[in-house]
């Protein structure tokens, strides 16, 4: 891409659209919510001009401060918002940029082609969001800089000798942008950057836009911390760090072309799993919700399978043929689609889903014809893969048949729930919560000890089945999954049915030892692999039963760790205390469970997310799967860390 000067990109590129008044009204309209999702979204916004930049052919580098008095700073070696006068206006680019609603040189299409800011919302909506913000331009050999407060201008267009920032890269910069800001308390209902939430969001983009540096420094006291983000791999190293705890079944499949004003880029790899896990962008923003790029991606991979698999003879009739659902199994993909900015039709402010329906042939015809070439250069690695589909399709029909077996009509009505559960007498599922017991024994006081109005309860006999390791037609063959899949009412599979779920809260109930641990994560592994949606809608909890029983005469107390143990006795102090501590749930008679463990007024119950899927489909993947080396080096480099209940 040939690079165009900073002349180029002037403030005659620059459109305005409307003011600023609602943003602060409904700030929800514009980047989603006040909590800290929205909080993130807002840094984002800024990070992604600079990004743009990169994208342009300009930035190689971007840098993200956290500072300590709550602000961040976002900075760029780009070519430097534009601070001439924008014609009609009377006012210098940045200000417009700063001020005004859709303003930018997103939408003109000459300065950006491509870019994943809010088509140009993002740094006005910041800065209305902002107690204050701070903007520094470096071009043309001279630092300017604006002071702004809510949206609103708070200086002059100023004109420095050198940059605010006392910082050896900014010096050493020729041009660029540096935003400083700081979220208002008023709009937000938290105001602290999470480090972790920015490291991914940066490590994202470093993936996307190769050879493009990432420095992340958190400058909060006693917080100090500093990370760097640098790929020239793009999706394709994204790829081998998505499968590194897996077993890749063939080289990363690597599909890069241009159509028009669209560049396509897929990476794939097939693993040992049996688990999918795609992520899919258009330009730089992470498209969770998936959309037309992604619809075309399936539909090419699917076709490209049983065009080879015909071609090859693998396939002798029309029964033999693979579905979508088939090519699920073991892979990995990430669908990256690049595309001018006026083009994009986003469903949704923050772009959950790419709606526009031209690039869904695109797509789908760049990936075909690559996958198709690939098959013929590397036939080895394409046999690995229709063998691959293939045995998914033959367990999707053992699935199904086992499943038609299992969940026989009236199933999911709950009329032939499983005799092991005792069932609560509400039906309406916002109010029910269902128990998943360890043991016959700690079931039965919990089934003595609950609220039968809307208190369901399912002992699980022993360690159920490794999820991480197990098809689906094994998976409902399994007495203890098969038990709670029939009682959770919504099926399993492709035609899981969240709707018809029974209990909005199920809890995990097991033994505060290393069994009762492994047992919750056997389960945790059924629910993410599986039942995902029941974790992202905050349905899943696990219980907090205590860890001491802690007696003084007839004074009875209970602690759920150490300190609190500490703390009860030392209030009993001079009296005779005895401390029993728990090792188990059965050695709780059924009012102690009830009021220590089942009673929504006294007890405990953490709440299962998941912040980070990728992080979480690692971790999953390391300690549940096949591979021993991952494991193994986690414990090794965690072992000392660990607590352990000797």
């Amino acid at each position: 891409m040939p690079k165009k000067t900073s002349e180029e990109y002037s403030a005659a590129q620059i459109q305005v659209l409307e003011g600023l008044e609602p943003v602060r009204k409904r700030p929800g309209m514009y980047i989603g919510s006040t909590d800290i999702i929205g909080l993130h979204e807002s840094l984002r916004e800024i990070i992604d001009n600079s990004v743009d930049e990169a994208l342009a052919g300009f930035a190689k580098n971007v840098w993200i401060i956290l500072n300590n008095d709550g602000s961040a700073t976002v900075v760029d070696d780009g070519r430097g918002i534009p601070v001439d006068i924008v014609k009609g206006y009377g006012k210098s680019g940045l200000e417009i940029v700063m001020t005004k609603l859709h303003a930018g040189g997103k939408f003109g299409g000459s300065a950006y082609k491509i870019s994943g800011g809010l088509h140009g919302v993002g740094a006005s909506v910041v800065n209305a969001l902002s107690e204050w913000l701070f903007a520094e331009v470096k071009r043309d050999g001279k630092v300017y800089t604006q002071s702004y407060s809510r949206g609103k201008v708070t200086s002059p267009l100023k004109t420095l000798e050198k940059s605010s920032l006392d910082h050896d890269f900014i010096h050493g910069r020729e041009t660029g942008n540096l935003v400083s800001f700081l979220p208002d308390k008023e709009i937000f209902s938290t105001t602290e950057f999470e480090f972790d939430t920015i490291k991914k969001l940066i490590r994202e983009r470093a993936y996307l836009v190769p050879k493009l540096y990432f420095h992340l420094v958190d400058n909060r006291e006693g917080k100090e911390q500093e990370v760097n983000y640098y790929f020239e791999g793009g999706i394709t190293a994204l790829i081998t760090k998505l499968n590194e705890n897996k077993q890749g079944l063939h080289k990363v499949i690597s599909i890069n072309k241009q159509d028009g004003d669209v560049e396509v880029e897929v990476a794939l790899q097939y693993n040992d799993g049996y688990t999918e896990n795609i992520e899919s962008y258009v330009n730089v923003i992470n498209t969770i919700n998936g959309g037309t790029h992604m619809t075309g991606f399936r539909m090419a991979l699917t076709r490209a399978v049983n065009d080879y698999g015909k071609k090859i003879g693998s396939f002798k009739d029309e029964g033999d043929a693979i579905t979508g659902d088939d090519t699920k199994e073991g892979l990995t993909a990430v669908v990256y689609v690049k595309m001018p900015q006026d083009m994009i039709q986003f469903e949704g402010q923050t772009k959950g889903k790419l709606g526009n329906a031209d690039i869904q042939p695109i797509v789908m015809s760049i990936v075909r014809e690559g996958l198709s070439t690939y098959f013929e250069e590397n036939p080895a690695d394409a046999r690995k893969i229709l063998e691959k589909v293939y045995l998914a399709a033959k367990a999707r029909l053992a699935a199904k048949a086992a499943k038609e077996a299992i969940l026989r009509k009236g199933a999911l009505e709950g009329s032939s729930l499983p005799g092991k559960l005792a069932d609560c007498q509400e039906k309406d599922p916002s109010v029910s919560e269902l128990y998943l017991v360890e043991g016959d024994s700690a079931g039965g006081s919990a089934k003595q000890g609950r609220d039968r109005k809307f208190q369901a309860i399912l002992p699980l006999k022993g360690k159920i089945l490794n999820t991480e390791r197990a098809r689906l037609d094994k998976i409902i063959e399994h007495e203890e999954v098969k038990a709670l899949i029939i009682a959770l009412g919504m099926g399993i599979g492709e035609t899981i049915k969240f709707d018809k779920l029974r209990y909005h809260r199920i809890i995990i109930m097991t033994d505060a030892d290393v069994d009762g641990e492994h047992i919750e994560t056997l389960v945790l592994t059924f629910f993410y692999r599986h039942m995902p949606e029941v974790i992202k809608e905050g349905f899943l909890y696990i219980a907090m039963p205590p860890l001491f029983k802690v007696q003084s005469g007839k004074d009875v107390k209970y602690a759920y760790s150490e300190e609190e143990r500490d703390a009860v006795v030392k209030s009993m102090n001079g009296r005779s205390v005895s401390i029993q501590r728990y090792k188990g749930l059965g050695e709780m008679n059924p009012e102690q469970l009830w009021e220590t463990t089942m009673n929504p007024t006294n007890r405990i119950l953490k709440q299962v997310s998941i912040d980070d899927a990728e992080e979480a489909d690692a971790v999953f993947t390391m300690l549940m799967g096949d591979e021993v080396p991952p494991r193994k080096h986690f414990i090794q480099s965690n072992a000392k860390q660990a607590t352990l209940d000797i």
